[in-house]
């Protein structure tokens, strides 16, 4: 017999009991489509964090900072032995000095091949003043280059055109706080900085020895005029850039400027050669599939590196862990409707015990016996595949819809929590078919053994 024989008379045998065949073929619709739906979810949420890093162009990035402090030497352990420790780096190279993160190693960096982009990651507290409005919030010193570079969204006017004047850019929501709410009226306007800082002057300390009452810290501040030649986009967690500030300033203006530099609480603890520098350069590469090299070389020089590619890995570890869940999950209906098809398949044995004596006295062998029934099962589970996934994409929409409905209500865009790569359907028709093969088996072997005699003689 041809396959397409097989075919039609598997499809015939299944036509014939339309109900149970319902019945069975929906048991495999809805386990299937559980178990796609399911997995659907979890490729969307895997998408749409993918998307958002992508979006905001964060994966390209590098967050660069110099290793110090001491480091204990390796022993054995010994909890009464007092600790020893020596000026060495993670490498194992004793004595090798700690790398400045200054311009000379910035221009270094960008010979490093799949560097886009270098610029130090330089922020400093201080109130801003336009007008009568002032707002504290940190000032961010940025490279005229990396302003000209494309990865920063402008609203009105233009970068800055050198590392050198006092010139500014402020973020559209600052800009909003302090009273504007028209961009292009701001550029050219006169900004007041006021910048703060620790002075240990001996006026100073004189004043707090005998300042009576409220004691007077020794914090002064210094007063500077920018002009704001461009308002940018305030774009959330970092923007295609990772910077966090609300002002960008050139690097040439803010060497003028005394200020108190505090990138984070470790800048208070850094030893003298750091401070020569930069607390933290941040690096841009071409392409997240360059991060990894990029890394690798700069680990070699005793530097301390961060990417969010880094992270991102360890995410997709955990994504293995929740599809594996969600596969437990789904494979529950699957197995249920599994039963149903082994319970069909043994019912239409008995139902054709003497069809199947027949067929083989007419010269069928036990093979053609069993590629009968097991087509009628793969048969079924190709039909459940089929509507299983087409259940699963419904019920996706539905979802959407409903869920959006609500977030719609709170200016929250339009999301799509489900994702159906070509992978995950055809995989799901396969998965299908495959179970429903595994479960014809037992029927298919118990009906090649049934004996034609005792067949023939069955009422």
């Amino acid at each position: 017999m041809r396959a397409s024989d097989y075919v039609e008379q598997a499809w015939t045998n299944l036509w014939k009991k339309k109900l149970r065949t319902f019945l069975t073929t929906g048991g495999v619709v809805i386990g299937i489509g559980a178990l796609v739906c399911m997995f659907a979810f979890g490729q969307g949420v895997q998408r749409n964090i993918r998307d958002q890093f992508d979006e905001m162009d964060l994966l390209n990035y590098i967050n660069v900072s110099p290793r110090h402090g001491r480091q204990p030497e390796p022993a054995e352990f010994d909890p009464d032995a007092p600790e020893t420790y020596s000026d060495t780096v993670p490498t194992g190279e004793p004595n090798k000095p700690v790398t400045v993160l200054d311009d000379k190693f910035i221009n270094e960096l960008m010979q490093i091949e799949g560097v886009e982009a270098a610029f130090p990651e330089m922020r400093f507290p201080a109130q801003v003043g336009l007008g009568k409005e002032d707002r504290f919030t940190f000032i961010q010193v940025v490279t005229a280059k990396a302003c000209r570079s494309g990865l920063i969204q402008l609203r009105a006017g233009q970068p800055y055109a050198s590392d050198d004047p006092n010139e500014m850019m402020i973020s559209d929501s600052l800009l909003r706080r302090l009273g504007n709410t028209k961009p292009e009226t701001a550029v050219g306007q006169k900004v007041e900085i006021r910048t703060i800082i620790l002075d240990f002057s001996l006026a100073s300390l004189m004043r707090m020895a005998f300042a009576r009452g409220d004691q007077r810290l020794p914090i002064s501040d210094q007063r500077y005029t920018f002009t704001i030649v461009g308002v940018i986009e305030r774009m959330g967690f970092g923007g295609p850039m990772p910077i966090r500030s609300d002002v960008y300033i050139p690097p040439g203006a803010a060497s003028r400027m005394r200020k108190l530099v505090l990138t984070g609480v470790s800048d208070l603890f850094q030893p003298a050669e750091q401070m020569a520098g930069y607390s933290t350069v941040t690096v841009r590469v071409a392409s997240p599939s360059q991060v990894a090299s990029v890394e690798a070389k700069l680990e070699e020089r005793g530097l301390r590196t961060f990417a969010l590619m880094d992270q991102l890995d360890q995410m997709q570890k955990g994504f293995i862990i929740v599809d594996m869940f969600l596969l437990a999950v789904g494979m529950i209906g699957v197995t249920v409707a599994s039963l149903g098809i082994v319970n069909t398949m043994v019912m239409s044995i008995l139902e054709r015990y003497r069809e199947i004596g027949v067929m083989k006295a007419v010269g069928a062998t036990d093979g053609d016996v069993q590629k009968i029934f097991l087509f009628e099962s793969g048969m079924i589970g190709l039909l459940g595949g089929v509507f299983g996934l087409a259940l699963a994409w419904v019920v996706s929409f539905l979802i959407n819809q409903v869920v959006n409905g609500f977030t719609a209500g709170e200016g929250m865009p339009f999301i799509q929590y489900f994702s159906f790569p070509w992978w995950l359907c055809l995989g799901g028709i396969g998965f299908s078919v495959s179970v429903s093969l595994i479960a014809g088996i037992y029927p298919t072997v118990r009906a090649a053994r049934v004996d034609p005699v005792v067949a023939l003689r069955h009422d």
